[in-house]
């Protein structure tokens, strides 16, 4: 009797030390998985470290540029959208694959960075520009742009800038769409042959917000693209107009 009762005993001993072995591991990644998520979405705004090569209005040849160039030779650029998250460096990749899940400085982050098309030309010259960014839920990256597709916000929201090395250019948006991800007339941007004509024509047709700017073919445009929420092949793009805020500077890109 005595020795069953040891056994018993023993035997709720080994239950109890796993039982409480069981929570720790429980908490423990209960705890990684909300420092997990505090890192992805703190990696998803630009840091101060980051800041301090935003181009600033009065320096008309953007050198913070140069310099975190000198860091990432992939940089290309700085984007806003005013009263906006979108506040970031551009960069563009051998693919479109390369910075999905990549940050500016090359390294690994599941926010990614914001990147240009790599069929793009890297000055912006197309007559279409493209760029990517990931939908973080809170508001990081590209995630303000699915709120374009309400009418206030796309009203309230109509101008941003994008800094290249040498000058700078003022984005005049003026349309909102809602597309699936391989569609090619959005996602093939150096499809345009000669102007943006064809393209701005199926904008005005297929956007579910516009304004009339009297944008024309002629004039370059730039696409802001990330995913549609839960939708796995869905796409929110914003469209704006680039209008250069002043000359190329001499020996600018």
């Amino acid at each position: 009797m005595e020795t069953a009762a040891g056994w018993a005993r023993r035997g709720n001993r080994i239950l109890n030390f796993l039982v409480m072995s069981l929570i720790l591991l429980m908490f423990l990644y209960g705890g990684y998985s909300l420092w997990d998520t505090a890192m992805v979405y703190r990696g998803a705004f630009v840091s101060v470290d980051l800041l301090k090569f935003k181009p600033a209005a009065d320096e008309p040849d953007n050198p913070t540029l140069g310099e975190l160039a000198a860091i990432n030779e992939d940089v290309l650029g700085w984007v806003t959208v005013d009263d906006t998250h979108i506040d970031y460096p551009v960069v563009q990749g051998e693919t479109n694959m390369e910075y999905i899940n990549k940050d500016v400085y090359g390294e690994f982050s599941l926010s990614g960075a914001v990147f240009l098309d790599s069929a793009n030309s890297p000055d912006f010259s197309d007559p279409y520009s493209l760029l990517y960014g990931h939908h973080m839920d809170n508001g990081g990256m590209f995630g303000d742009i699915v709120k374009f597709v309400e009418e206030g916000y796309f009203q309230g929201h109509p101008e941003g800038t994008l800094y290249l090395p040498g000058r700078t250019y003022r984005m005049e948006l003026f349309a909102c769409v809602e597309a699936d991800a391989y569609d090619s007339m959005v996602f093939q941007p150096t499809a345009q042959e000669g102007d943006a004509g064809e393209l701005l024509s199926w904008i005005r047709e297929n956007a579910v917000q516009y304004r009339e700017i009297g944008v024309s073919g002629e004039e370059k445009i730039i696409g802001l693209s990330t995913c549609a929420g839960a939708e796995t092949n869905g796409r929110v793009i914003v469209y704006g107009r680039l209008e250069e805020a002043g000359q190329a500077q001499e020996g600018g890109a």
